[in-house]
């Protein structure tokens, strides 16, 4: 079973496989294809709406020639009583050539300089921690951990970010009987 991914990033790639294997009946010896889609130099999104919809275009550029279409995009939301006004969330969305299935990740709050950074569109996520002085690395979302396990001292890992907001969009496909 081919399953596309709208990614190039490892991170997604692994988590996407990993997760897959927890799912043998539906997703039998489950072949990735990584498929490399257009974003946005510093498009990170701010809104759900945007989030989402990276979600989906990725989900259905990656479905072409493959089972499955996988789409994995993080941005943030607006989120009361917030020291910064918003949480970094990741949303997962597969698409099967009819129907879309959603899922979400648990959100963090960026530390304040870098969610300005990024609300303000001047930065995606690792160029802000860059630019805020948190880290010298320029592409935190690619190597292992990613920010988020920087910020949970390795407590809670990008993948596993990842494999959450997968298992949570897997709920309709593995129960169709309750959609």
């Amino acid at each position: 079973m081919k399953i596309g991914v709208g990614s190039t990033n490892e991170v997604k790639l692994n988590a996407v496989r990993d997760t897959l294997l927890l799912y043998p009946d539906i997703f039998p010896e489950p072949e990735i294809v990584s498929v490399d889609v257009e974003v946005e130099e510093f498009g990170h999104p701010k809104n759900i709406e945007q989030t989402t919809k990276g979600a989906v275009d990725r989900a259905k550029e990656s479905y072409v020639g493959n089972n499955y279409g996988f789409g994995l995009e993080s941005g943030l939301v607006e989120m009361p009583y917030s020291k910064t006004g918003f949480l970094e969330i990741q949303i997962c969305a597969i698409y099967d050539g009819h129907d879309m299935y959603i899922g979400s990740a648990p959100g963090f709050e960026w530390p304040p300089a870098v969610a300005k950074l990024i609300a303000s569109g001047k930065a995606d996520g690792s160029k802000a921690f860059k630019d805020a002085g948190l880290t010298d690395q320029d592409r935190l979302g690619s190597v292992k951990g990613g920010i988020i396990g920087v910020l949970t001292k390795g407590r809670l890992t990008r993948e596993d970010q990842a494999k959450h907001s997968i298992i949570m969009a897997l709920i309709q496909i593995e129960n169709p009987e309750m959609y």
